[in-house]
């Protein structure tokens, strides 16, 4: 069962109705709220939203491009629980990755955040982490991954000290780190391979 394919249909369905229903002020993820209303289905909730079509599009196809890989290593890594694994991966990643702006702005009732951006990023950095050297292309230029996972990494960072925009870069670097470190918790052994993979070049 292609689990991410079920998440993306869930997810744009999920979406498409809160574009023009109350649904999406009731659900989206409002620190304020949360910590007052004790609103905490907002922590999983938001991660099925997103702000426009455009944003859906993007955290979609992304998480269609990665999701199959990861699913494909899972199952080689964890055989039948791959896939549970999968979806506590996905699952988790959407609170988790919202922990950091929710304890930032839980004095802000200003504050409201919609998208799968977390999950996605958690997703995209377990596959990084289980082949650093699979070859990514950005704007036609080929890269390998762990390279753009790094520069990625730094471009979060450095933007949500900034904050100039309204993307959600918190939730996209701790979004990355767990999914970084997500399969090495449930085999540790996976760090030592990690290491052995990245230095496999120089040696």
């Amino acid at each position: 069962m292609n689990f991410h394919l079920i998440i993306i249909i869930v997810t744009c369905i999920i979406s498409i109705i809160a574009f023009r229903s109350a649904l999406m002020e009731k659900c989206q993820l409002n620190a304020w709220t949360i910590g007052q209303g004790k609103e905490y289905y907002r922590l999983f909730s938001y991660g099925f939203l997103h702000a426009d079509a455009m944003h859906l599009i993007i955290n979609m196809f992304v998480l269609w491009s990665f999701g199959g890989a990861l699913l494909y290593y899972f199952d080689i890594l964890f055989a039948e629980k791959g896939k549970f694994l999968f979806l506590l991966l996905y699952i988790s990643a959407i609170p988790i990755s919202a922990f950091y702006s929710v304890k930032k702005n839980k004095t802000n009732p200003e504050y409201n955040a919609v998208g799968a951006s977390g999950a996605v990023s958690a997703v995209v950095y377990c596959v990084i982490f289980l082949n650093p050297y699979s070859m990514l292309r950005l704007w036609g230029i080929p890269m390998p991954s762990i390279v753009f996972g790094i520069a990625y990494l730094i471009y979060s960072y450095i933007m949500a000290k900034k904050k100039v925009d309204n993307v959600g870069h918190d939730a996209h670097f701790w979004g990355a780190i767990y999914g970084f470190l997500f399969a090495g918790i449930f085999k540790p052994q996976l760090f030592v391979s990690f290491i052995r993979l990245l230095l496999e070049p120089f040696f």
